[in-house]
């Protein structure tokens, strides 16, 4: 068995074994098994949990909840199989909230009506990903980027990839003077008794006691170090907390139904997104492009970064099988919209598998097993502790910070449009925006200087683009 899973996966040819790429596997999954519940949240925008409106919106909740598995697992499996490479993919979070701003929160008094029409564009833009990866462009778009923004999209997506680890277990936290700030111990156990504060700063302390072990196993070189950490936080988390999650096995029957009555193939019922006259007709178009590029550009971002980590760049530094891995990205997207799901997307926690040693599908497979499985066990992310996986994602940015050192830092035209594609893509929660300002600064800072040449005109389209997106669209 092991001898047929080695030539069918080349496993051996890229360094690995079977037990390193199901440990890779299992660690993307559980780096990003949160979005089994957060994608129905962020899609409905939590208005299924209002006791007024909540009749209206569960029924979107379960549908878009099993699309999400279902989407995950097609897409995933499309890495595995058809690309063979360690990548996971899932309903893109940002990209979620925009459909929940763009069309539900505008029909909220028949919000199936948004969230079909919603689908429906969905569809579409996943239709012209399709076109654009079956005849290479994207491939040609990804390639042509300039070779500063192609090494500094990594070490940003690293410090994004960081940044939600912080963020999700309020290791960094929203404040209403300075923006963030770091966890407040103080407040958390002001008050209170020891067991209530501790259990107050708990998620915080065992984040980072995890980083600090994932630090100290791999510099002694333990194989599975971040998966390894992940079981061991999980267990100090319950056994600490006396906190145990909970099932509601009596849902997945109902989520089930509510998918097949409205999610699956609930698109067909949307094109009535076009109906109301031209300014109807200009306003899909828009959010069709949009999605189109945030899409594209996200992919883009995520595959340049997580295959940088792996050392699997080709001569000219852009990543192997990107043609397959565009393909599957966009196939992934039509099929989400077709289960009745947001823009689906390869996700940057894949990283983290890859940082636990994951070179192929294998991997990729695993990770597709897992979702499968939390079809019929709702919600299995519950199990694992955000505090658990939160040191996976902020090791994954140490290491993917690295890149942003084969960045030229003399040549000043090449400095700032690595470091606005660095620095914004944490500080504005998404990679594409990150491109998209590191490209914009490219051209014009090039066409000022005489640095400008032929092989800058698809860099100039994108920036063109993404101007015309930020002003025409709210996200």
């Amino acid at each position: 068995m092991n001898k047929k899973l080695d030539q069918f996966f080349k496993i051996n040819e890229r360094g690995s074994n079977v037990r390193t790429e199901v440990l890779a596997g299992l660690t993307t999954f559980f780096a990003m098994a949160y979005i089994v519940v957060t994608n129905p949240n962020q899609v409905v925008g939590f208005m299924h949990f209002d006791p007024l409106l909540g009749n209206a919106f569960a029924p979107i909740w379960n549908a878009v909840y099993v699309a999400s598995i279902l989407v995950a697992v097609v897409g995933t499996l499309l890495y595995a199989f058809y690309a063979k490479l360690p990548f996971a993919q899932a309903c893109g979070m940002g990209l979620n909230s925009f459909f929940f701003v763009s069309f539900i929160v505008p029909n909220m008094v028949n919000p199936m009506n948004g969230y079909r029409e919603g689908l429906t564009v969905i569809l579409l833009s996943g239709i012209i990903f399709l076109i654009l990866s079956i005849t290479g462009a994207r491939t040609y778009i990804a390639k042509a980027l300039p070779d500063c923004l192609k090494k500094a999209i990594p070490a940003g997506i690293g410090l994004f990839i960081a940044f939600i680890g912080f963020k999700n277990v309020d290791i960094i936290q929203e404040n209403m003077y300075t923006f963030v700030q770091f966890f407040d111990f103080h407040g958390a156990v002001a008050g209170k008794e020891f067991f209530e504060a501790w259990k107050a700063i708990a998620p915080v302390v065992l984040a980072l006691l995890g980083l600090f072990v994932i630090g100290v196993l791999d510099k002694k070189k333990v194989k599975g170090s971040v998966i390894i950490t992940i079981g061991l936080v999980t267990v100090l988390y319950y056994l600490t907390t006396w906190t145990l999650p909970e099932f509601d096995f009596g849902k997945i029957g109902q989520s089930f139904k509510d998918f097949g009555k409205y999610g699956l193939f609930g698109f067909a019922k949307g094109f009535t997104v076009f109906s109301g006259g031209a300014s109807a007709i200009i306003n899909a178009l828009v959010l069709i492009v949009t999605f189109c590029l945030v899409d594209m550009f996200d992919t883009i971002g995520t595959l340049y970064g997580t295959a940088s980590q792996a050392n699997m760049l080709d001569a000219n530094g852009d990543p192997v099988e990107i043609e397959k891995s565009m393909a599957s990205d966009s196939i992934a997207t039509v099929t989400g919209a077709v289960f009745g799901t947001s823009t689906c997307t390869t996700f940057v926690e894949s990283a983290a598998g890859v940082a636990a040693g994951g070179r192929t599908g294998l991997a990729s497979l695993v990770t597709a097993i897992c979702f499968a499985v939390c079809l019929f066990l709702t919600p299995l992310a519950a199990i694992v502790p955000a505090c658990a996986t939160a040191p996976a994602l902020i090791y994954v940015g140490v290491l993917m910070l690295k890149n942003f050192a084969k960045v030229d830092l003399s040549d000043i035209t090449a400095a700032i449009p690595a470091f606005l594609a660095l620095i914004m893509m944490p500080l504005t929660y998404s990679i594409s925006n990150g491109i998209a300002i590191g490209a914009i600064s490219y051209v014009i800072i090039t066409a000022l200087t005489g640095k400008y040449t032929k092989k800058d005109i698809v860099v100039t389209a994108i920036a063109v683009l993404f101007t015309l997106r930020f002003f025409l669209v709210t996200m």
